[in-house]
């Protein structure tokens, strides 16, 4: 799986995505200009100490992206899509974008991408989900349609065992 950051603007939510991303083997693809410097403290606390094995690529914008990831397919997440995340089936390799907190994905790029563009129902008139949380949900839910492949489907505990 892919996770596609379009210009994100806060550190925080990077360095949480890029955790979530170690955490699911995910890799993370950031389309410049970001609103951060990769060497910030708070991108690299959010992201604790696992930053260091995070599958990281940086592209100087959409173009150098698409340009070195050619046929990829793009699934582009806002919330003015058709389609609910659910509604979609994920391949294995498939690239997840999100926008950037303040404005999302412009709408000409959205446009190109209609038929892959996938929304998280929200009630009212809430704007958004924070885009940390919004990248967990549909990751998740790509994991899980693929059977959450290369995943260890069960923990351990510190001081006893399962089978007790």
């Amino acid at each position: 799986m892919n996770i596609v950051l379009f210009e994100p603007e806060i550190p925080a939510n990077t360095g949480n995505i890029g955790r979530t991303c170690v955490a699911t083997g995910a890799k993370l693809h950031l389309i410049k200009p970001l609103g951060f410097s990769l060497d910030e403290k708070a991108i690299r606390r959010s992201g604790l100490d696992y930053w260091k094995d995070l599958d990281v690529t940086v592209y100087e914008n959409y173009e150098d992206f698409l340009a070195k990831n050619p046929n990829a397919k793009i699934y582009m997440a806002t919330t003015k899509a058709r389609h609910v995340y659910t509604e979609v089936s994920y391949e294995p390799d498939c690239y997840i974008m999100f926008g950037k907190e303040s404005a999302g994905i412009p709408e000409e790029i959205l446009l190109q991408n209609k038929d892959t563009a996938i929304r998280i129902p929200m009630i009212g008139d809430i704007r958004s989900l924070n885009l940390s949380n919004s990248v967990a949900i549909v990751l998740y839910e790509a994991l899980r349609q693929n059977n959450f492949d290369h995943m260890r489907m069960f923990g351990e505990l510190h001081h006893h065992s399962w089978d007790e």
